[in-house]
């Protein structure tokens, strides 16, 4: 007889290419890095929402981001990943579900992330309802995003049962 699951871990994970548009922003975290080579993708590509969001879906058993986001929508184009965050938040909450906490490892060498760390947790803590850290790290020059093709990220989730 077995009992039925209280907490349950996710992970996640996104990866975008660098886009040649020049008036693409680039977007980590929720926050905009002025100056920066922006992300190319249907939603606004931010690899460390989409990362954590995936993460919280699989710990919720809820499929993945591209189940409930899926590129090949128009009504996606261009979409705020906070708001895809915050709108996967409201589905775990409907399964039954509530996030504890999620750890994202972000890597790509430029720019440094550090220096807008806080700002990034704050905006992804906001979006998924709970804690969220964020950690950089560097390729150290190997394969494509060590040559500096893109960005991924690698997120872990935990989400316990509420309470009825």
């Amino acid at each position: 007889m077995s009992v039925p699951a209280t907490t349950r871990v996710g992970m996640g994970f996104d990866v975008h290419p660098y886009s040649d548009d020049p008036g693409r922003s680039l977007v980590l975290g929720g926050v905009a890095f002025a100056g920066e080579r922006g992300l190319a993708g249907h939603s606004d590509a931010d690899v460390v929402a989409h990362a954590a969001a995936d993460a919280l879906l699989g710990a919720g058993r809820l499929g993945d981001l591209g189940s409930h986001f899926p590129d090949t929508d128009p009504a996606w184009e261009g979409a705020d990943s906070l708001e895809l965050l915050a709108t996967v938040r409201q589905r775990l909450d409907e399964a039954g579900w509530e996030p504890v906490n999620v750890d994202c490892a972000v890597v790509l060498d430029v720019p440094r992330l550090a220096p807008r760390r806080e700002e990034m947790e704050a905006a992804l803590s906001r979006a998924a309802g709970a804690d969220v850290t964020v950690k950089g790290r560097r390729t150290e020059g190997l394969g494509a995003l060590g040559r500096g093709e893109g960005v991924a990220c690698w997120a872990v989730a935990l989400v316990q049962r509420r309470d009825r």
